[in-house]
């Protein structure tokens, strides 16, 4: 059956794609081209970061990083989410008017269903995308992500906020959940933890459009390479774990260099590291690493730049983690959760990397099978779409 479905997300596809989110997103669409899908994708973009070739920001720039605020803007989500009674990412979105969202939705034409494509749109006008067979995208199980931002905020208000957010994202992924005739995880135990029931689940092993092959590299520029949104907090958990517990064990000439947008309090507490803000080609910055740390401690979902990793061959150690979502871990990564352990596995790699051992495979059959079980995903999610829309179908007839 040929589809044409209207993507639902926050952000539209960006021209130099740098999120976990972005690059999710970036591979699923891939994915539904690839099974021959015609998708309307509406959404907006962030101020002053180009879209993609051929995307199209329905609802213009909106500003939704809490890092890019100002005290202002803050505030006034927060009005808006006490309000609302929306969670804090939903509760941005409402600058949004509900009649330019229909009017995007008509602009499609006839269309057969919605991908939902994580919470924040979606939940944020939960009315309006009705009428028709849908599937929800869960990137992440939100309400643990936030109860888990609650437990390790540093400040009173802070948890009281998170918690709150907590609640409400619980109640909205429930609805999401339900309304839905399918619901997409990257890792299995985020269908565990949103009650969805089997014959609705969907697990969908991630695929990224990356080369699978490293750049020519004649000197390793650092020994340690960390590339994320270190903004987001759950990755913050992540990074200051690694910063605290880790590097004190590690060599004493080691070189860590960290990419991505950094609180800047984090940043100037750690003046031996390398900070290095956004870089322009990810791939270029991790070749030129002779071991990547995974160090996911908080979150949920599948860990983008775990697959990165895998698909480009390089030596890595993980935490548990950060590897939940992947069957098959190649030789080359370590895996560790005990601080002094982690440090271990690193050292043991940096002295094979210096002494010419680079530890590198080829990354190719990692992402073929990745790619293999995406498309079968895929498959089944559209099944579900089918059937709903036959049945649909019918009753109008």
């Amino acid at each position: 059956m040929s589809f044409h479905l209207v993507f639902v997300t926050s952000l539209v596809a960006q021209a130099n794609p740098s999120t976990g989110y972005e690059l999710a997103n970036a591979a699923l669409l891939e994915g539904l081209e690839r099974a021959g899908i015609r998708t309307t994708v509406i959404g907006c973009a962030w101020p002053g970061q180009a879209v993609a070739p051929g995307a199209h920001a329905a609802f213009g720039e909106v500003e939704v990083r809490t890092e890019k605020a100002s005290a202002w803007l803050k505030l006034k989500w927060l009005l808006m989410s006490l309000a609302t009674r929306l969670p804090m990412s939903s509760a941005k979105l409402r600058v949004i008017s509900e009649d330019a969202v229909r009017v995007a939705i008509a602009s499609a034409g006839a269309f057969d269903g919605y991908i939902l494509n994580g919470v924040a749109l979606a939940g944020a006008f939960p009315d309006v995308f009705s009428g028709k067979p849908s599937i929800f995208v869960a990137h992440n199980v939100e309400h643990r992500s936030s109860a888990e931002n609650a437990k390790n905020a540093g400040s009173l208000i802070k948890r009281i906020l998170f918690a709150r957010d907590a609640r409400l994202l619980k109640t909205l992924e429930n609805r999401l959940r339900d309304q839905s005739q399918g619901v997409v995880t990257f890792a299995t135990e985020d269908a565990v933890d949103l009650g969805v029931p089997a014959d609705r689940s969907v697990f969908l092993p991630l695929s990224i459009a990356t080369s699978t092959h490293l750049p020519a590299t004649t000197e390793l520029a650092h020994d340690l390479a960390l590339l994320g949104t270190w903004t987001w907090h759950p990755n913050r958990i992540g990074l200051e774990w690694f910063l605290n517990e880790v590097k004190p064990k590690l060599l004493d000439d080691v070189r860590i260099s960290v990419a991505g947008s950094t609180p800047a309090d984090l940043a100037a507490a750690w003046p031996g590291v390398n900070f290095v803000g956004r870089v322009e080609r990810a791939t270029d910055f991790v070749a030129k690493s002779a071991v990547i740390p995974l160090i996911s401690r908080a979150g949920t979902g599948v860990q983008l730049k775990t697959i990165e990793t895998f698909s480009l061959g390089l030596p890595s150690v993980a935490t548990t983690s950060s590897v939940r979502g992947i069957a098959a871990i190649p030789d080359n990564c370590t895996i560790a959760d005990d601080p002094a352990a982690f440090a271990a596995a690193l050292n043991d790699k940096i002295r094979r990397a210096r002494a010419g051992e680079l530890q590198r495979l080829d990354g190719r059959l990692f992402a073929s099978k990745q790619s293999d079980l995406m498309d079968a995903g895929i498959q089944r999610m559209l099944d579900m779409l089918g059937q709903s829309t036959s049945v649909q179908k019918e009753v109008l007839s």
